[in-house]
């Protein structure tokens, strides 16, 4: 194991400890105290970009990279980054809302951390005479697309919320919101469960892991807000995973 994939699995623990002890401040749970800020839009937009270019451009100038077990799975990855880099942060309503510059910053040295292990795995399997057409290529393939599609559906379902001009929260109604208060964290890691099956490599097994451990705590601090928030917030709802947490 590489010493870029060992700080990856490292992180995960870490970040999940910290995340439970400490709701990182922004969204609903922003607060001061945390040093300079940046608008929400432009801070999606430059803490998402190194993740789309960084494998882009290791994979695809390596001639191994342009085999099909490689850069077919790329696409998967492209199809997520393009969305979180220039569409999600578009059809953000405009606000006055900021984040943390720290958080930019931590959340740029893991995407390029991520996306050169990922990038190492792909190249990995592009220099030898696999597949792509396998068993686990096809079933992580299908779970890639599902979660990418309840990630995106939920974004689509908050956004509804708010009519043009209104800034307050509200409680999230329809599709997988009767079940969970955060389907669209739980889409992406479902999404990069798949990833991590369709690739079959260590790489894509820290990037699931360290989603969930980035992404589950978020989803109980939400969880947590809505019940002190709303009194009328639906009591069989769960935080993640219907009927479990």
């Amino acid at each position: 194991m590489t010493t870029p994939l060992m700080i990856q699995f490292a992180l995960c623990p870490m970040v999940l400890i910290s995340l439970l002890l400490v709701s990182a401040p922004y969204g609903r749970h922003f607060r001061p105290g945390w040093g300079p800020t940046l608008p929400n839009r432009s801070a999606w937009f430059w803490m998402e970009l190194p993740a789309l270019c960084v494998i882009t451009v290791l994979v695809l100038s390596q001639p191994n990279g342009l085999q099909p077990v490689a850069w077919v799975p790329l696409m998967f990855w492209l199809l997520h980054y393009a969305y979180r880099t220039f569409l999600f942060p578009a059809l953000m309503r405009p606000s006055q809302r900021t984040f943390p510059a720290a958080l930019v910053f931590f959340a740029i040295a893991f995407n390029t951390l991520n996306g050169y292990n990922n990038a190492q795995a792909l190249l990995m399997a592009g220099d030898t005479s696999a597949s792509l057409i396998t068993p686990h290529f096809l079933t992580g393939a299908v779970i890639f697309v599902c979660g990418f599609a309840l990630h995106v559906h939920s974004d689509h379902v908050i956004r509804q919320l708010r009519k043009p001009g209104e800034t307050g929260y509200q409680i999230p109604v329809g599709g997988t919101f009767r079940w969970v208060g955060s389907p669209h964290y739980l889409g992406e890691i479902v999404q990069w469960a798949g990833w991590a099956i369709m690739t079959w490599s260590l790489a894509g097994l820290a990037f699931a892991l360290f989603t969930f451990c980035n992404l589950a705590p978020r989803a109980l601090s939400n969880h947590r807000w809505y019940r002190e928030t709303f009194e009328h917030y639906p009591s069989n709802r769960r935080a993640l995973i219907p009927g479990l947490f």
